[in-house]
């Protein structure tokens, strides 16, 4: 069958093309109803690559997607990670370090993984997960990002009870901080250098924030620092400093933002309290947690939703959401 998708095709190159799509036997086709746009998306469209990823040839963006079942019409989120399944890492349950993993709209492998801004998909059966259709696609269209936050929650050791710091208000940011609050924080504080974003997280759930341009209050730095977990969601140096100094003697550290490059990194005050430094990379089984917590309310995205294009409308819509000062999360309608 033919189908509209949306390709990147190199540096500020992106456009619709009509493509043959052929459903497995052991797939099912899957009608798209909605997508978001990431952070990985935008870079593609800016710069042709991700890091050391370049594009080799055109690819179809997008991973942050839901649909209908063609055949039976059930609603579904669809899971962007399609593990191999046999290697020690996935056998071990750590499915999101496959040595072989296929990732929607990814060119870390060559040919590139095509991804999910696409009229229909064939996917495999474990990629879909069902939920209930009077959900709003404005919400389940977060299942993704929200699973990446959750996994870093679940990175942390757990937040019940703890005070928590996240480090950059963006979708992600936020979404820490709404799932920590659903997981039982105490208090949850962000920080951002941006008003809007910071605005944004007190909707999502914080209980304060502040600006690092501004300055934080004494008290996170007194005593060794104030936090129990830290998460570090906005990729920069300073952030990453502070984290260290605002985490308390024997906490958590959790980096979850990404930026190319190495950083000024402050080892000996890291060892000298003795924090418990991870990273977080995508997802496990928290991919379904996340549609779960969606389905039931316990995370409310929508003050992240900043508009909805056609997705026809591509070029427009990647403009608005690479537009940090406008934008927070843009989403397309197929």
């Amino acid at each position: 069958m033919k189908v509209e998708t949306v390709k990147v095709y190199g540096e500020g190159a992106v456009g619709v093309e009509s493509t043959s799509l052929d459903v497995g036997s052991d797939e099912v086709l899957v009608q798209v109803t909605r997508g978001g746009i990431c952070g990985s998306d935008i870079h593609y469209y800016q710069h042709g690559g991700v890091g050391d990823f370049k594009l080799q040839h055109p690819m179809t963006l997008g991973h942050e997607v839901i649909g209908r079942v063609a055949e039976t019409g059930q609603a579904v989120a669809i899971n962007p990670s399609l593990p191999c399944g046999e290697c020690s890492y996935c056998e071990a349950g750590h499915s999101n370090q496959c040595v072989d993993m296929q990732f929607f709209g990814s060119a870390m492998r060559n040919p590139h993984v095509n991804g999910g801004f696409s009229q229909y998909l064939s996917v495999k059966h474990s990629q879909i997960v069902p939920y209930d259709e009077s959900i709003s696609h404005d919400v389940m269209a977060f299942a993704e990002p929200l699973a990446v936050a959750i996994h870093a929650i679940s990175q942390s050791g757990g937040v019940l009870g703890k005070k928590v710091l996240v480090t950059g208000c963006g979708p992600i940011g936020c979404l820490i901080i709404a799932a920590c609050r659903a997981a039982g924080a105490i208090e949850v504080v962000g920080s951002d250098v941006s008003d809007r974003c910071r605005d944004i997280a007190a909707e999502m759930g914080a209980d304060s924030s502040f600006s690092p341009i501004e300055g934080a209050p004494e008290l996170y730095s007194q005593a060794k620092g104030y936090f129990d977990v830290s998460f570090e969601a906005s990729g920069a140096i300073q952030a990453f400093h502070s984290c260290i100094d605002f985490t308390r003697a024997k906490g958590s550290l959790v980096l979850v933002g990404m930026r190319p490059g190495m950083v000024d990194f402050p080892l000996t005050k890291c060892l000298a309290k003795e924090i418990n430094m991870s990273g977080s990379f995508r997802f496990t089984s928290e991919f379904k947690t996340a549609v779960k917590w969606l389905e039931a309310g316990k995370v409310k995205p929508l003050p992240l939703l900043t508009k909805v294009f056609p997705y026809q409308d591509i070029v427009e819509a990647l403009k608005l959401a690479e537009d940090k000062n406008s934008a927070m999360k843009v989403q397309l309608s197929f």
